[in-house]
């Protein structure tokens, strides 16, 4: 576990705190589970969410203390999500994260030697906004992605596309639903029900709320032109099957009078004088040319391919 005191800058600190100062607990779920940092958390311990029944982004009014967890789209390892719970007070947030992305956050806030003004509020919002901070490039490389599979559909190359158009689309879904999540976590924040800060941290999650509503508005474009991009590559498909089912109808149409003059003299009625004829088997032929090249005359005179 590692514990920060909360000043105008964040700052580690191993023994003890003096009392009366803001304290920022970090820890992991083995050290939660064996209750190492109980001793912090005092009696707002039993409040601390379960971080591996976290699903979604939440924030829970608790007794004297706001808890919640934070699930991001965002993946660190194999099959494996940004993901931590938090529990705050007035003079208490404490992280359980596995993921080692909050690790990582508070690191670069040390370094840059970023404000935090004794409010456990405010180091809240600034590790949210570290958190998306990064997002709105990621959405991008997302459009440049749907940009080039529609430019590879309207090429005609189409192999493959339609399993990454969707992959894709299950992406973008998952990204607008955190940030649904995130949004209505935030605006919880913003209420500040509880009284755990000051105006000027209202105004920054105020703010924070705007930038997460843009995010949403992006992904929201995102999933109409992925549905776009699978709607032109089903029109490519069409086309591409109208195109082979028009020269099918064309060959039985060109070759359905010689199968109807190949029944006809198949009958071998007795009464049939051609059968008979020196040149009938020749006449057959010529007949047989004249008629698929009349035919060809026709459709190309009436523009059919």
């Amino acid at each position: 576990m590692k514990k920060f005191v909360i000043d105008r800058e964040l700052s580690e600190v191993k023994g003890a705190v003096e009392k009366g100062s803001a304290v920022f607990l970090l820890f992991t779920s083995e050290e939660l589970e064996r209750k190492a940092a109980a001793a912090e958390l005092e009696e707002e311990f039993c409040h601390m969410p379960v971080l591996r029944d976290a699903r979604v982004c939440k924030a829970e009014i608790r007794k004297e203390c706001l808890c919640g967890t934070v699930v991001t789209p965002r993946l660190i390892r194999q099959d494996k999500k940004i993901a931590f719970s938090y529990l705050m007070t007035a003079d208490r947030l404490a992280i359980c994260d596995d993921s080692g992305a909050v690790h990582s956050l508070v690191r670069r806030l040390m370094r840059e030697k970023c404000r935090v003004d004794g409010s456990t509020g405010r180091l809240f919002y600034e590790i949210l906004e570290q958190l998306v901070g990064k997002d709105l490039h990621h959405l991008e490389e997302l459009e440049d992605q749907m940009i080039q599979m529609e430019d590879a559909a309207l090429k005609g190359e189409l192999d493959n596309v339609n399993s990454k158009i969707m992959a894709l689309y299950k992406e973008v879904i998952g990204w607008m639903k955190y940030y649904t999540q995130l949004d209505e976590m935030v605006c919880e924040l913003e209420e500040n029900k509880m009284g755990l800060f000051g105006n000027e941290e209202e105004n920054f999650y105020h703010i924070l709320e705007k930038r997460i509503g843009r995010l949403l508005n992006e992904t929201q474009l995102l999933r109409e032109h992925c549905i776009q991009v699978r709607e032109l590559f089903q029109a490519e498909i069409d086309i591409r099957q109208n195109g082979i089912m028009k020269i099918l109808t064309i060959v039985t149409t060109i070759f359905l009078p010689l199968s109807l003059l190949a029944g006809w003299y198949g009958m071998n009625f007795a009464g049939m004088k051609e059968l008979s004829w020196k040149y009938g088997y020749e006449a057959v032929i010529g007949a047989g040319i004249l008629i698929v090249c009349l035919s060809m005359w026709i459709m190309k005179k009436k523009k059919f391919w």
